[in-house]
């Protein structure tokens, strides 16, 4: 009896194996309906409207043949005998820009859920690699955005970017889970990331566990050299939020007094003091890193969700999608989504996460940041009081 079970388990496991494949034949044969497949798909994808396009790679087409080519002339990926990098970039696309799951790219693109995986990861290291290139600090000279305002300049004639944390979804192991949770009982890691007042990124840095504060981050960021923070030119600074130290080349705004754009709306309009006038300006320039974001999560649902993948992929599709947005708003100045948070103030809501680290502050920085404040503060007021332009 023992040999006939065997012989049974046997002739069972030959029996779904054959099942199997049976199954994966008919799977894999071309539809009847109308809908075009593997590179079919993307052929009539990229013949279609612009705003075909658009919805599916989540950009124009023109951008998406320069990123193409960048890729290709710098032997970041290379063509195969079945899948071509635009096949290749339009799959990572499709994933992170929508959230897909494996088996639904395949049915998508006629691939193997091994070959969908292959593309998507190769895809992924490239444009990491891309970080360097198009992660950079700005030019010294002042931004256009301070330049040509007379509420902006010459007050913030040094600032050269903002600095915030963005606290994104997180798939962790039941081990890490404790560090990861925030104040709010949420799974998620804390990225610190800088960009200038045109919605660029400059650096970002994911990975931080949720429970981590922004300044703690920050303050990691600038002990460790392998980081490669931008270094900060002389005289020139970031704004960052009161979930930072005011301190040499990060300029907060004072604490305690009314901040967020939205504190200074209907009988409330006028700033009672100095220091309400520098918080709402400060608030106003500040305003960009969120419209980033904004911009960022919008493009790329994929970092409003938890991913089911390995923590480290998940760093990297955060680098991925900022590499993205910087060449896209590098090569298309009239993007849909640029275009649609242009003069918006993206809400921020308060984060309790957000209260700063105090034994990190360093005195002598302090004294100097509050002294540079100060100076800006005085000025703005005393303009603001004898000329009343604008504020």
């Amino acid at each position: 009896m023992d040999d006939v079970d065997i012989e049974l388990d046997e002739l069972e496991l030959v029996a779904a194996a054959a099942g199997y494949h049976y199954y994966n034949c008919i799977a894999r044969q071309p539809s009847c309906g109308s809908t075009p497949k593997g590179s079919g798909f993307l052929s009539e994808l990229l013949s279609a409207d612009n705003d075909v396009c658009r919805e599916m790679l989540r950009m124009d087409k023109h951008v998406f043949h320069k990123l193409c080519s960048i890729l290709r002339e710098r032997a970041m990926l290379r063509d195969t005998a079945g899948v071509m990098i635009e096949e290749q970039l339009a799959i990572f696309l499709n994933i992170v820009g929508h959230n897909e799951r494996n088996r639904v790219i395949q049915e998508r693109y006629q691939h193997s859920g091994e070959t969908i995986s292959r593309h998507f990861n190769n895809v992924l290291r490239a444009l990491k690699s891309l970080s360097r290139e198009f992660l950079q600090l700005p030019p010294v000279s002042t931004p256009l955005q301070i330049l040509e305002s007379n509420r902006f300049y010459p007050y913030f004639e040094d600032c050269i970017g903002v600095i915030d944390g963005m606290r994104i979804p997180a798939h962790v192991p039941a081990k890490d889970q404790s560090r990861f949770r925030n104040r709010k009982g949420n799974l998620t890691q804390n990225v610190l990331a800088a960009c200038t007042l045109d919605l660029q990124f400059i650096f970002v840095y994911p990975g931080w566990e949720g429970s981590a504060t922004d300044s703690r981050v920050l303050r990691a960021v600038l002990d460790d050299p392998d980081q490669n923070f931008p270094p900060i030119p002389e005289g020139k600074y970031y704004l960052v939020d009161t979930g930072y130290v005011n301190m040499n080349g990060f300029i907060a705004p004072f604490p305690g007094i009314r901040y967020h754009l939205p504190e200074y709306r209907g009988a409330n309009l006028l700033p009672r003091n100095a220091n309400e006038l520098f918080n709402h300006r400060h608030a106003s320039l500040r305003n960009a890193i969120q419209k980033s974001f904004d911009v960022l999560k919008t493009r790329f649902p994929i970092l409003k969700l938890a991913p089911q993948y390995a923590f480290h992929t998940q760093r990297d599709i955060v680098i991925a999608a900022c590499v993205i947005h910087n060449h896209i708003r590098r090569e298309d100045k009239s993007d849909w989504l640029f275009k649609d948070i242009e003069g918006r103030y993206v809400e921020e809501l308060p984060d309790l996460d957000d209260n700063p680290d105090p034994h990190l502050a360093f005195q002598v920085q302090e004294q100097s940041a509050s002294a540079l404040r100060d100076s800006i503060t005085a000025a703005m007021w005393n303009d603001f009081i004898n000329k009343w332009d604008e504020w």
